[in-house]
């Protein structure tokens, strides 16, 4: 997987806190057109520009604000679930359905395989070009989305297998339509049932976790986010709508909101933060994909070493100690 197969978003959409790098990046481009010439002073400039460009990436990322790591998350080069699937799920047979209503394309199920491990992969799905974006309503679900989750995970629950869920939607959809097929509901009967799923849970938020539409999918033993997501109970513009009356102040509400990998980490939100490259996953998605990767099979290893039971135990409690555990770090 490389930033060409994601239809080369990333070298065409801009952030305006890289825009120095930018820059750089085409100034580079534009010496190694002549470093073929021989140009021993040429390549040399290139390789001190190299330098500065590796020292300029570091030190922009190692100092992201909350705002801007949710305008990362946002970028439409990053590696989706859908990219993640195609990399390192190996025989995946996707699932449709929830049997009661339609397929909703925002969510995507099936079986695969995880290095040694046989699972059950959920997903959110946001689509890449407008056609596939507006399939799968941007990535937020209705409750035809969530109920055909459950289905699979109970399905996965039959054949003793785990469940890897990766989430990356701005909230569910709170659509008329959704509403009246009960979307609250779909979500709080995935609540319920997955706290006491018979088998290993793993959830990594991998881009946007927004709000109830993420939780739906993220009740598990393990919990992680990649290292430039954002997980809170609502998003920036949402929260500052709310306050404020205007979604202008959402950099403030992005800072208020503790939505950042670290700060979900210090908050006992989730276990871990699954590492991204330098400059994010939307720079190198295959080492973004390989890290995530092997986070999961080890992951999975650990979790299998537990009885059922105590598993199944730990998981409720941990669901109705996390708010507890989150306001002793406030």
């Amino acid at each position: 997987m490389t930033t060409a197969g994601l239809n080369g978003y990333a070298g065409t959409f801009e952030l305006e806190f890289e825009r120095p790098l930018l820059r750089l990046e085409r100034q580079i481009s534009q010496l190694e057109t002549n470093v073929d010439d021989g140009a021993a002073d040429i390549a040399a400039e290139v390789r001190h520009l190299r330098q500065n460009h590796t020292a300029m990436l570091r030190k922009i990322y190692d100092k992201l604000t909350a705002w801007q790591t949710v305008q990362v998350a946002r970028h439409p080069g990053r590696p989706q679930p859908a990219d993640f699937i195609r990399e390192f799920v190996k025989d995946f047979c996707e699932l449709h359905g929830d049997r009661h209503y339609g397929d909703d394309r925002a969510m995507i199920s099936g079986f695969g395989r995880i290095g040694p491990h046989k699972c059950m992969i959920v997903a959110n799905q946001k689509g890449r070009d407008t056609r596939q974006r507006i399939e799968c309503n941007f990535g937020m679900a209705h409750p035809e989305g969530y109920r055909k989750a459950l289905l699979k995970m109970k399905l996965a629950e039959k054949f003793g297998l785990p469940v890897v869920t990766l989430v990356d939607t701005p909230g569910a959809y709170p659509g008329i339509g959704a509403e009246q097929r009960g979307q609250a509901e779909a979500i709080a009967v995935n609540l319920r049932e997955m706290s006491r799923l018979r088998v290993p849970i793993v959830s990594v938020v991998v881009g946007e976790g927004g709000s109830g539409g993420a939780l739906g999918i993220a009740v598990a033993d393990r919990i992680a986010m990649m290292q430039f997501a954002w997980f809170s109970v609502i998003s920036p513009e949402g929260c500052a709508a709310i306050l404020w009356r205007t979604g202008e102040q959402a950099e403030i509400a992005a800072e208020a909101l503790k939505l950042t990998a670290a700060a979900n980490l210090k908050l006992n939100v989730i276990d871990d933060v699954v590492k991204e490259p330098l400059g994010a996953a939307h720079r190198n998605p295959q080492i973004a994909a390989d890290h995530l990767e092997r986070w999961i099979i080890q992951t999975l290893r650990d979790l299998k070493r537990f009885k059922i039971d105590n598993l199944v135990k730990n998981r409720f409690d941990r669901l109705r100690k996390a708010g507890q555990s989150a306001m002793k770090g406030v």
